[in-house]
Order: C-alpha cells, then structure tokens, then sequence
C-alpha cells in the first residue's frame, strides 16, 4: 500500500502550478481561436465565404454570380460554406498543434484509438488509486478498532 501521509509523494506546488499553466493555454487558446477566420471561394471567383467560431462572418456574391440559376448559385454557395468550415477546422488544428504539441485535443479527437487507450490507462490508474485508498482506509479502521 502506498502512504498517504505526503499524499504519495505528489508536490502540490508543481500539481497546482501545472494546472495553473493548463488554465492560463485554455485561455489563451480561447482568445486564439475567436480570432481565426476560414476562407473559400469558388473555382469561378464568384461566391466568397468567410466562416469564423460564431458562424458565417461573410458571404459575398460577384455580380457574375447573380447570373446563374438559382441551383446554381445555391451549389456554389454550399461549396463554398463547406470549404471554408474545413479551413477553420484546419486553422483550430494548425493553433491546437502549435500550442499542445504532441498532446494537442484534435489530435486525441482524430486518432481515437490513441485517446481511448489513453482513456483505458486513466481508467487503470483510477482504479489503482481506489484500491489503495480503500486499502489504507481499511488499515485505519483496523487501527481504530472500528
């Protein structure tokens, strides 16, 4: 059994300073990412789309683009909404990348065997840590006479 009595050897300045630093890129890529903008345009230059985290910042029509049909127009549109929803998909990753590293969330999302295999060994983890504290809560009640 492990002992608790120094929490198991953990330091809790570098633990809490940690999780400060951990605060201080979340906000920091909160900040980041509000600023990103995807970009598309159509093949023909006539639809150009700017998508950004609060949606569609940007929809702009040339006038050659007012002469097809409706379908037409529509189609493009479309394309073009797509496009620029996967470049801010692009731009969130390339941000993510830069900032985590290696251990950047949309790479976790992306290869989700490497996030579940990570999810099994904080779930093993987990449970060791509660078989030791159930443990030595079991030692302190034989001690106690409870």
């Amino acid at each position: 059994m492990t002992d608790f009595g120094d929490l198991g050897g953990i330091d809790m300045d570098r633990l809490l300073h940690s999780v400060d630093q951990q605060i201080a890129r979340a906000e920091e890529l909160e900040k980041a990412m509000a600023k990103l903008v995807g970009r598309a345009e159509d093949e023909d230059h006539l639809v150009l789309v700017e998508y950004a985290q609060e949606g569609l910042r940007t929809l702009e029509i040339r006038p050659k683009g007012m002469r097809l049909s409706a379908a037409e127009l529509s189609e493009k549109i479309k394309a073009a909404v797509q496009d620029a929803v996967a470049d801010l998909h692009r731009l969130s990753g390339e941000l993510m990348a830069e900032m985590f590293g290696a251990a950047s969330p949309m790479r976790m999302i992306e290869d989700s065997t490497a996030m579940l295999k990570q999810v099994k060994r904080a779930e093993a983890s987990y449970d060791r840590a509660f078989e030791d504290v159930m443990g030595e809560m079991d030692r302190i009640r034989r001690d106690l006479d409870l």
